[in-house]
Order: C-alpha cells, then sequence, then structure tokens
C-alpha cells in the first residue's frame, strides 16, 4: 500500500530485478544459521550435562524464538525486494525502499559527488550490482541494490553526466 506522502503523484517506479530474491536469501541464510546454531549452544550443553543452567525449557525457548524470528524474515524478504524502487526525474532521482517503514529519499542531481557501483560474491555471479550516490550529506547517500549490471552502467553514467550538467548550471 502507498500512501501520497511517500509517492508523489505521477511517479512510475522501477524496480529492481527479481534476482535481487536470490541474493538477500543467502545474506539472509548465512547470517540466520550462525545465530541460531550460536543460541542453540546453551541446549546442546544442557542435553549433554555439561551445564545445569540455563533450565530446559528457556534453553529450547531462545533458539526456537530465533529460529521463529528468522523464518518471519525470510517471508518479507520478497516483499522487501519488491518495495525497492527508482525513478529519473529531471532535477533529481527518487529511491524509495521499505514496506513497514517507507522511506522515499530524493537526491538532487546537482549534489551529487560521485556514483559508485559495488558488486559482491552472490551479485556478480547473477549479474546484478549495487548503486550508490554520494552527496555532501552523509545522511543523504542512497543506494539501489539489484540492478542489472548492465541497467547499472547505464544509470552510473546517466546520472554522472547529470550531476556534471547541474554542477556547471550553478
Amino acid at each position: 500500500m502507498h500512501t501520497g506522502a511517500i509517492d508523489p503523484p505521477g511517479i512510475t517506479w522501477l524496480r529492481v530485478s527479481p534476482k535481487y530474491v536470490t541474493v538477500r536469501l543467502v545474506e539472509w541464510a548465512f547470517a540466520n544459521l550462525i545465530v541460531v546454531a550460536l543460541m542453540s549452544l546453551p541446549l546442546v550443553f544442557v542435553l549433554l550435562g555439561w551445564w545445569e543452567w540455563p533450565p530446559l525449557w528457556l534453553a529450547i525457548a531462545v533458539p526456537a524464538f530465533m529460529l521463529l524470528l528468522a523464518l518471519w524474515r525470510l517471508v518479507l524478504i520478497p516483499r522487501q525486494v519488491r518495495a525497492i524502487g527508482y525513478a529519473e526525474r529531471d532535477d533529481d532521482l527518487l529511491v524509495r525502499t521499505g514496506i513497514f517503514y517507507q522511506r522515499t529519499m530524493v537526491v538532487p542531481y546537482g549534489r551529487m559527488q560521485y556514483v559508485d557501483i559495488g558488486v559482491g560474491p552472490v551479485e556478480r555471479g547473477l549479474g546484478l550490482c549495487t548503486l550508490k550516490l554520494h552527496t555532501a550529506s552523509a545522511g543523504t547517500n542512497a543506494q539501489i541494490p539489484g540492478l542489472p549490471a548492465a541497467e547499472g552502467a547505464r544509470l552510473r553514467e546517466q546520472l554522472s553526466a547529470r550531476g556534471e550538467a547541474r554542477l556547471a548550471g550553478l
């Protein structure tokens, strides 16, 4: 559900690649495997008789809760990826993220200092990249993850050219 405060009227959002779901799933699996394994150690130690505390119910409850939380985050990943969007306007770039806490950033072309592209190992394997926009203010740095590599390169060149044109016009 989109709101008028977040979505300016007349904007057609361009979405990131659906392949970005795979990147997020790999990140999710790696992080949650470690967390659930660490949280399960007290349970293992209690079952082996090495520890008397925590009580068995608590040793079971903590990793079970972490597992449920991890599964909830897993369910949200596809929706979070679908919520990422960007739109090029005449004077600025809009970047939209979030499903619960929605955010739309407006990055004026004239304020961009440089545009950077980053590629992690999973992104590289899927032909994706993350475009990072850097401005003078640290609070307005924005990024667009999950772009196809060709679109990322096109957008980097387009944004750089627009930024230089705006700076020259000042």
